[in-house]
């Protein structure tokens, strides 16, 4: 009895959303916040988490705070709110060692469930994290700064592979069949994505501000780079026959074979470039599975997506002579299947570390029970109800990302114009002649938004 007390006290000792995400799931709490951004007034998105960002998760209400921020407008907000989640990510990065604070998180974790182990974050949305603050500061009128911080998401991205490959490498043999058939189950729903740390969303866009402040050479390496994580994009395509027919490179015959001659833009033409974001990434859900161990009830509990993937409509861009159709440039939700896939070893073993001993703290408080002779098994019966009560997935993810990023360009002449998409109108946008308008926009569902920029 005395260590289910130790048990209560511990739980009750845990602060902040720690202690939310134990007993009401991530996605629950951070319904709220969607709901805002999806509404007329999204500005008050940011306030409903801002608050959460000194607890436990703070690295990730501090996402979700800058994304909020980011949806309404407010970029300035938005690049206060992503600082704080980047110190966070710093923060991970400079601990020699683990931390009293995180080893007493790591063994509550062991007789509570992973919610209690502070936030980490996978990959992909550390990465997505440097490209939405690089355009924080490119609407902010801040090129140069924004190039940092693209730069720094491209550096990342193999960055992010070597810790992954490096710390799951003791792990990959511990998946069991069940474990197994959830992976391929992921992996299929993931499509053609197989690893969570390439983004040809955030090359594209590195790609596309080396172009803008006239690099060239650096701009076509990272258009390459996207190219080859989505292929079939067709405004990649004409990017790198355009740019390998200025450079006079040896692949422009090859890429003038494959995907037609160049279209260069015409005297005193603009350009527009549009950057389509739809809907939120997926939540996740999770199975359980009860089981005994001696009679004692124990449930394991680990994350999951549901293989429920809908096609993303193509945005089709009204307004500027023709109709423009969007073309996918990264499937946000596949990056986030693929990181969980990627995570699924390494839960398992703290699965079975937080099995074994809850069953051993189960098997000593019946052990104390059966003692004392024609005593109702009070503890072992709370026990068992600790038990099932605490075995809660980590659904914890950064749900106000898109689900589909799209592109698309084209070569206008100077002037004011209309944008439309699908229907939904946007303030007139201009282009001037040899610059390009930057044109984001960002669907969540019943509500477009348009913010755009001359750079």
């Amino acid at each position: 009895m005395r260590r289910f007390l130790l048990l209560a006290t511990m739980v009750l000792s845990l602060n902040g959303c720690a202690f939310n995400s134990i007993f009401i799931n991530y996605p629950s709490q951070i319904a709220p916040v969607k709901a805002q951004l999806n509404s007329p007034t999204p500005q008050n998105a940011a306030q409903i988490v801002a608050p959460e960002i000194s607890g436990a998760d703070g690295l990730l209400y501090a996402q979700e705070a800058g994304r909020s921020a980011q949806i309404a407008g407010n970029f300035d907000a938005s690049k206060q709110y992503y600082q704080q989640a980047v110190a966070a990510y710093n923060a991970f990065d400079d601990k020699a060692k683990i931390s009293l604070s995180d080893a007493g998180a790591t063994a509550s974790s062991l007789l509570l469930n992973d919610n209690v182990i502070p936030y980490r974050g996978p990959g992909y949305e550390r990465i997505m994290l440097h490209q939405y603050q690089a355009l924080n500061y490119l609407f902010a009128g801040d090129p140069q700064g924004a190039l940092v911080e693209v730069r720094r998401s491209n550096e990342l991205q193999s960055q992010e592979q070597a810790r992954y490959q490096k710390s799951n490498k003791s792990v990959q043999a511990m998946a069991n069949g069940t474990i197994d058939a959830e992976m391929n189950k992921l992996g299929k729903a993931a499509g053609t994505t197989t690893s969570s740390f390439l983004n040809a969303y955030s090359y594209y866009t590195t790609g596309m501000l080396h172009e803008i402040l006239g690099e060239a050479n650096d701009a076509f390496i990272d258009y390459r780079k996207a190219a080859q994580i989505t292929p079939n994009n067709p405004y990649l395509q004409k990017d790198l026959v355009r740019l390998a027919k200025q450079l006079s490179m040896p692949q422009y015959d090859d890429f003038k074979r494959r995907w037609g001659d160049a279209v260069l833009p015409k005297k005193d033409d603009g350009q527009v470039i549009i950057m389509l974001e739809r809907g939120f990434v997926p939540e996740k859900q999770s199975f359980t599975v009860p089981f005994t161990i001696e009679g004692n009830w124990q449930t394991a509990s680990l994350a999951t997506y549901y293989p429920n993937r809908q096609s993303v409509p193509q945005g089709q861009i009204q307004g500027l002579g023709t109709v423009l159709k969007t073309a996918p440039i990264a499937n946000i939700d596949a990056l986030a299947i693929t990181a969980l896939k990627e995570e699924l070893p390494a839960a398992l073993v703290r699965q079975a570390a937080r099995i074994y001993a809850k069953a051993e703290m189960a098997q000593s408080v019946e052990s104390q029970t059966k003692k004392r002779r024609n005593q109702t098994d009070y503890a072992s019966i709370a026990m068992q109800i600790f038990n099932v009560v605490t075995e809660q997935a980590d659904r914890r993810s950064w749900l106000t990302l898109p689900e589909q990023a799209q592109i698309a360009r084209s070569y206008v002449k100077p002037g004011s114009y209309s944008l439309m998409l699908d229907n939904n109108p946007a303030d007139p946008i201009e282009v001037k002649s040899g610059r390009t308008t930057l044109v984001w926009i960002i669907d969540t569902g019943n509500y477009t938004r348009f913010y755009s920029i001359i750079i």
